[in-house]
């Protein structure tokens, strides 16, 4: 198991930057996603760890190497791609052992590698089937295969379930996370779907025009996002977020006000009469008990997904526009018509004028 360390790591084309000055530490073992909307950066910062791209600034290492400039062949990682890319000529087998041969590596060792892979990921009864003989989950494990025979320092994955369908990608993810487990590598994956990254990682980096919005575990990011843009990528259905602001002080309390006319109470320090704020209200904190605290969202219903499991609901609030929610089980919600449901105030989240998250620690 191996460490990875980007300082200020960035990347410019034609004088335009595009990755701005990463720093990330990635200990030994560890199963880190890099997670973002198109366009982010986040597959340009896993090429730059493989040396697929050149490095415009900062530093990469990998143990206790600097390998910001050595060669890809050199820095002892394997990647897989969304593209599976095998030989359509060559078996299983052959597939698995390609790279090692070009290496020439030893015969024997070649083919413990290609065993040890093959029982991983539960290939020994495919060895000697062609790509075209395979369905779309065993030619990925046969790609993935290709990376664990190199036995790297680190994996890197860069969207590698995209093109599956979807009962296919959940099944692959847990063959990934058991398949970390297993081998306890150091894994780098690169992924825009939320899901994926939320169900696979250790930790999430999340990515936002080129800068880290935020790191940390999974439920933590979900928790206490650091910032609007966290929030609003983090979570499905899309976070409730509303402009507010703040009527007036009432000891350690923060009286708010919705557009629309929505006032509530909350525990809130270093905030001022006057003062400017979004709101963040997730859909699946919305329910129809009004408790004893309950923040009421008069809603206009536009539209209903009923799952069985959950219902989704597509409304507009007066004023705030569109708005989501999430109930538990099956609800009879009338199309068109019109629906109140209420949010805890103590599971809001608050964001300055600047997007930044107002510290729970101060709530």
């Amino acid at each position: 198991m191996t460490a990875l360390t980007l300082a200020g790591l960035g990347k410019s084309y034609d004088g335009v930057e595009t990755i701005r000055g990463i720093d990330l530490e990635v200990t030994a073992g560890e199963f880190v996603v890099l997670v973002g909307s198109s366009g982010c950066g986040k597959s340009t910062v896993l090429r730059m760890i493989a040396g697929l791209e050149d490095v415009s600034a900062g530093t990469i290492r990998i143990g206790d190497r600097d390998v910001t400039y050595a060669p890809a062949a050199a820095r002892g990682v394997a990647m897989v791609f969304q593209s599976y890319a095998l030989y359509p000529h060559m078996t299983v087998r052959e597939n698995l052992s390609f790279g090692l041969r070009n290496m020439r590596v030893p015969r024997a060792q070649i083919a413990a590698q290609v065993a040890h892979a093959a029982e991983v990921l539960e290939l020994g009864e495919l060895l000697d089937r062609l790509p075209h003989q395979l369905s779309g989950g065993q030619r990925q494990r046969v790609a993935i295969g290709r990376a664990i025979v190199r036995d790297p320092t680190i994996f890197l994955f860069d969207e590698p379930l995209s093109n599956l369908d979807t009962d296919l990608r959940v099944r692959m993810r847990h063959e990934l996370a058991r398949l970390h487990k297993r081998l306890g590598s150091t894994m780098i994956y690169v992924t825009h779907d939320q899901v994926e990254a939320m169900t696979l990682a250790d930790r999430l980096v999340v990515l936002d025009g080129g800068r880290i919005s935020q790191v940390g575990t999974p439920l933590e990011i979900y928790e206490h996002p650091a910032n609007v843009f966290t929030a609003g990528f983090i979570g499905s259905p899309r976070i409730n977020l509303l402009d507010a602001r703040v009527i007036e002080r009432r000891g350690d309390e923060a009286l708010l006000e919705i557009a629309g006319g929505i006032r509530f109470a909350t525990p809130c320090d270093g905030l001022r009469a006057g003062d400017r704020i979004t709101v963040g209200v997730r859909p699946e904190h919305l329910g129809t008990d009004p408790g004893s605290h309950g923040i009421a969202f008069p809603l206009t219903v536009e539209a209903v997904e009923a799952l069985g499991h959950s219902t989704f609901v597509y409304a507009t609030l007066d004023q705030a526009g569109e708005f989501r929610a999430k109930l538990d089980g099956h609800h009879a919600v009338p199309v068109p018509g019109t629906l109140t449901l209420y949010a805890d105030p103590r599971r809001v989240l608050l964001f300055d004028a600047a997007g930044q998250a107002i510290s729970p620690a101060t709530r």
